[in-house]
C-alpha cells in the first residue's frame, strides 16, 4: 500500500507541474514579445498605431501659385497649451502613383509629425489630388525645378524629402542636383534610381533613410541595391510589407522615420 500510496503522489505532482505549465505559457509568451526598449522609447507599442497625438493638431490647406499651381497640406508644430513652435526640421511628402498627400493625412503621418516638433507638407504632384496637370512638368530638368520652387517659395531652411515609388521621378534628379539644399532624404523603394552611376551616388553626402518591403522583390529590391552606394544611409527593410511598405506596415515605418529624424535635429 505504501508504494502505491508513493506512487500516486509522485503522480499528482506531475499533473500539478503540467497544469501550472499550461497555465504559465501564455504569460511566457506574451513576456517574450514585450516591445524593445526602442519602441518603447518612440511611444509606439508593438501592435499598435501610434497614438493619437495628445494635442489638437490642425491639417490645414494650401496652394502655390505657379505652372501649375501645387496643392499641398500642412501640419505645423505646437506645444502642450497649442501654441506654435519653431519646427526642428520641414518635411516635404510626395506620394505615389495611386496616392496624394491625403493619403500621408489618413496614414497619420502628417499629425504624428507635427506632434513631435516637425513642419509636415505633403505635395500633391501635377495630376494628382487637387494639382492639375500640365506640361511644363515632362522632364527631369522641369521636375527639378518644381521641387526647388516649391522649397524655396514657401522658404524651406531644413528640408528632410520623403520620396515614395513614382515620386522619384521628382525626387532622386532633385537629390542629384540640389543635396545641398537638404538635411535629409527618405526614398521609399522610388523610380530612377538606375539613371545615376556609383560615381553620382557617392558624391552625394545627404543622410539617407532608404525604405523598402521585405516582400517588394522588383521596384523595392533594385532601388534598395542602387540606394546603397551613398556613402551617408541607413536601411529600413520593413518585414512582410510590399510595395507601398509604409501603408502595410505604417507603426514600422513612423518608427524608423523618427529615429531618422531625432538624429538629424
Amino acid at each position: 500500500m505504501s508504494f502505491l500510496r508513493n506512487r500516486l503522489v509522485v503522480l499528482g505532482i506531475v499533473l500539478l507541474a503540467t497544469l501550472l505549465l499550461y497555465l504559465l505559457l501564455p504569460s511566457i509568451r506574451q513576456g517574450s514579445m514585450e516591445p524593445s526598449l526602442e519602441v518603447q522609447r518612440m511611444g509606439l507599442s508593438v501592435g499598435t498605431p501610434p497614438p493619437s497625438p495628445p494635442i489638437n493638431i490642425t491639417i490645414r490647406t494650401r496652394q502655390l501659385p505657379g505652372d501649375p499651381p501645387l496643392f499641398f497640406r500642412e501640419a505645423l508644430p505646437v506645444d502642450a497649451a497649442g501654441r506654435q513652435i519653431l519646427p526642428k526640421l520641414q518635411i516635404v511628402l510626395l506620394h505615389g502613383q495611386a496616392f496624394t498627400s491625403k493619403t500621408w493625412e489618413e496614414l497619420g503621418t502628417l499629425s504624428l509629425l507635427a506632434t513631435n516638433g516637425y513642419q509636415a507638407l505633403a505635395l500633391d504632384l501635377p495630376g494628382f489630388g487637387n494639382s492639375p496637370d500640365s506640361e511644363t512638368v515632362k522632364t527631369d530638368q522641369s521636375r527639378v525645378e518644381l521641387l526647388r520652387m516649391f522649397i524655396e517659395t514657401l522658404g524651406l531652411r531644413a528640408s528632410v524629402l520623403i520620396s515614395p515609388s513614382m515620386s522619384g521621378h521628382y525626387s532622386v534628379p532633385f537629390v542629384m542636383k540640389h543635396s545641398a539644399q537638404l538635411r535629409g532624404f527618405v526614398p521609399i523603394a522610388p523610380v530612377g534610381t538606375r539613371t545615376y552611376t556609383p560615381q553620382q551616388y557617392q558624391a552625394i553626402q545627404t543622410p539617407t533613410l532608404i525604405v523598402f518591403g521585405e516582400l517588394d522583390t522588383n521596384l523595392g529590391a533594385q532601388s534598395h541595391k542602387n540606394l546603397l552606394q551613398l556613402p551617408n544611409h541607413t536601411v529600413a527593410k520593413l518585414q512582410g510589407a510590399r510595395h507601398a511598405c509604409y501603408m502595410d506596415k505604417p507603426r514600422e515605418f513612423h518608427l524608423a522615420l523618427l529615429d531618422f529624424l531625432n538624429k538629424l535635429d
